[in-house]
């Protein structure tokens, strides 16, 4: 009897085993980013998001002048009637003026055509060092009073997918967001998410950057990875036991159900028959 008990265990641990090699079918990008090593005497500043290749801005141009500013504004979709006006630019073409914004996408040499202007070379600008550029570039040549140049993304968003309640892509209207306020958008991390290596993805200047991130440290607040940019990625990887879970199907649970039942009889015989 103890014999038939020896091989029941050792079946059992077989079929334990299947689930050992699951992280490997499981988790994304593996072994991709380095620990990131944060300080506690360095605290980074609020970053000011850089405009990158793919970006859609909304660029607006007010004066004290409506009619000064139109060549500056011209919406790709003209406006409802109600909302709009028309008024009579050079060469006697009538154009469409309301409320709408301007959206200009940023191409992949980091330039946008803006009218009047032409070609704008604009990634790697923040928005306030390009509604200077903007500014300077109109004033005082094409119109005689100082301009408002306004400028937001019109695709400020992060993504955050894995071990999280509700995975997905959040558009920031703020245009600013931390990684704890990420996660807060996704439901905050399941019990099984690796706390200690969340992978970021980011890309810099066409180049993509991986990091891992200990949301653990209490000096997480000082990292310049407290703050995300536009298009992050947060992955929260499966911790282990997620990770053999998902390696086990029903027909294995039943398996391992059914081998822990036999055992258990097979105890208790031994026990009986002592």
């Amino acid at each position: 009897m103890t014999h038939i008990i020896k091989k029941i265990t050792l079946l059992l641990f077989i079929v334990l085993l299947t689930g050992c090699n699951a992280y490997q079918k499981v988790a994304y990008l593996q072994e991709a980013g380095k620990q990131v090593v944060m300080s506690d005497s360095v605290q980074a500043p609020v970053p000011d998001p850089l405009i990158k290749v793919g970006d859609v801005l909304m660029i607006t141009v007010n004066t004290n002048t409506p009619e000064a500013a139109i060549p500056f504004n011209i919406p790709l979709i003209p406006s409802s009637n109600e909302a709009a006006r028309s008024y009579r630019v050079g060469g006697g073409t009538n154009v469409s003026y309301g409320l709408s914004m301007q959206n200009f996408l940023v191409d992949t040499e980091g330039v946008i055509t803006y009218p009047v202007l032409g070609e704008l070379k604009v990634a790697g600008l923040t928005k306030k060092q390009l509604s200077d550029v903007i500014k300077e570039s109109i004033y005082p040549k094409y119109i005689t009073e100082e301009p408002i140049v306004l400028i937001r993304f019109g695709n400020f968003k992060v993504s955050v997918l894995g071990e999280v309640m509700r995975p997905g892509s959040f558009v920031i209207d703020n245009e600013k967001v931390s990684i704890l306020e990420a996660l807060a958008l996704a439901g905050d991390m399941t019990i099984y998410g690796r706390r200690e290596s969340v992978l970021l993805v980011r890309e810099n200047n066409g180049n993509r950057e991986t990091v891992r991130i200990d949301i653990r440290d209490k000096n997480l607040v000082n990292s310049p990875y407290f703050y995300l940019q536009q298009n992050d990625v947060l992955y929260v990887e499966p911790n282990d036991s997620r990770s053999r879970a998902s390696g086990i199907s029903s027909a294995e649970s039943l398996s391992i159900s059914v081998v822990g039942t036999l055992i258990s009889i097979a105890t208790l015989i031994i026990n009986i028959l002592k």
